[in-house]
């Protein structure tokens, strides 16, 4: 489901590995209520806050395409089923092209 390299989601500005052209990256960022501590279950996929806290998980899918974030996934099934209006993720989308 994943491919190397791995890119961590945390670290120092400046510092770790730099995306490159071609490379296309799940962002899966994990806000927790409480700590940041976790437990991964026996299924080797569920995984809970040691603290029991809620917690909520999203992705999102980028591609650099001529150096530049390129949106491959998108939230507005979501702000459709909410009744929400936004456009936050206009300037990242893919570019659609005509044949």
């Amino acid at each position: 489901m994943h491919e190397d390299p791995e890119m961590p989601n945390y670290g120092k500005k400046g510092r770790g590995k730099k995306f490159i052209e071609g490379m296309v990256v799940a962002i899966e960022p994990m806000i927790n209520m409480g700590t940041k501590n976790i437990i991964q279950l026996k299924d080797g996929w569920t995984i809970l806050t040691k603290d029991g806290k809620p917690s909520a998980h999203f992705e999102h899918d980028v591609a650099i395409v001529d150096g530049k974030p390129q949106l491959l996934s998108t939230f507005d099934y979501i702000y459709e089923a909410l009744g929400i209006q936004s456009n936050e993720e206009d300037p990242y989308r893919v570019k659609q092209t005509s044949l």
